[in-house]
């Protein structure tokens, strides 16, 4: 029933910044934990962020403050905000949600994801 859509993703400079976005249609977004993962390949998928229906967030450890995960209920819409991307942030970035509206780092938790959006990094 729900769809996510990824974009944003891009071929980015080291340093620099870049923001993905999630569009979500089919479900009630507002009650929904939003996640954000990545998997580089030949590796294993890994979680990133997430915010749950009441904003709160959860970060992976390699974020260290880099980035920033949002939302914006009435667009129906996450964001990730990457700043000073590394050379290992370069994945493929998904998004996903679940409809239990609690932040989760595990991935199983998470019913509905998007087909991802890739981001490549450059030096």
């Amino acid at each position: 029933q729900v769809q996510l859509v990824e974009s944003g993703g891009g071929t980015v400079q080291a340093g620099d910044s870049l923001r993905l976005s999630c569009a979500a249609s089919g479900g009630s977004f507002s009650t929904y934990a939003m996640g954000w993962f990545r998997q580089a390949p030949g590796k294993e998928r890994e979680f990133v962020a997430t915010i749950s229906m009441r904003n709160s967030t959860y970060y992976a450890d390699f974020v260290q403050g880099r980035f920033a995960v949002s939302r914006d209920n009435a667009k129906s819409t996450a964001y990730l905000q990457m700043n000073s991307v590394k050379l290992e942030d370069a994945a493929v970035y998904y998004c996903a949600a679940d409809p239990m509206g609690a932040p989760s780092v595990y991935a199983y938790m998470y019913d509905y994801w998007g087909q991802g959006t890739q981001v490549t990094v450059s030096s």
